[in-house]
């Protein structure tokens, strides 16, 4: 008799549909080993552009303009790369799996409290990080007549965008982090009132 009652009670076809569902995830997987390939194409593009810069600065005495495209063209290539850091660790972490790491001295502190509404916000500031090294190295060129008036406020358009929805999103998010905090403490006031008021009764 006891042992039919631990054995283990067979699943329904909902629940099944269910399980298959929640391994899907895995799908994504393969997404995420992508991304670090093409952080290694990065890595190969910011050595190549690091060669080049030593061979200008040492090799020759080209225009300071020149240096400082080149740099900003290293700084781009480093902020991509961090937000495919962001995209891959955060992407896994909040949509795969867990990754398992707590007490590695190297682990992000943002990890341990990311989701997917922090994710779209670290995300949208590494945008907007990246569309203003894009604007710079415009202004930087502006005296070129290859840069055009309208070029320039379509660009700059196109950054106050960005700076407006990574504000929007934040907005959202401390909006929604509010309402959170608030139904965690009124689910913490409900035990301790059904505690004090068995105490009472007692």
């Amino acid at each position: 008799m006891a042992e039919s009652e631990s054995a283990p009670r067979p699943r329904s076809t909902l629940e099944r549909i269910g399980y298959v569902m929640f391994l899907s995830r895995w799908i994504q997987a393969p997404l995420y080993l992508g991304l670090i390939v093409a952080q290694v194409v990065y890595v190969w593009r910011f050595m190549v552009e690091l060669a080049h810069l030593v061979e200008l600065g040492f090799g020759g005495n080209p225009p300071e303009t020149t240096i400082m495209l080149i740099v900003l063209g290293l700084v781009d290539v480093v902020m991509v790369s961090n937000l495919l850091i962001m995209v891959i660790i955060g992407g896994y972490e909040t949509f795969v799996s867990r990754l398992r790491i707590d007490g590695h001295p190297d682990q992000p502190e943002w990890l341990s409290h990311v989701n997917a509404n922090v994710l779209k916000v670290k995300l949208a500031m590494a945008i907007i990080g990246i569309s203003g090294v894009h604007l710079l190295q415009i202004f930087i060129n502006a005296a070129r007549p290859a840069i055009t008036d309208r070029e320039l406020v379509w660009k700059t358009l196109i950054h106050l965008t960005f700076v407006v929805s990574a504000l929007a999103l934040a907005v959202m998010d401390r909006i929604m982090a509010g309402g959170r905090h608030v139904q965690q403490a009124h689910r913490d006031q409900q035990p301790g009132g059904v505690a004090q008021e068995r105490v009472a009764a007692a």
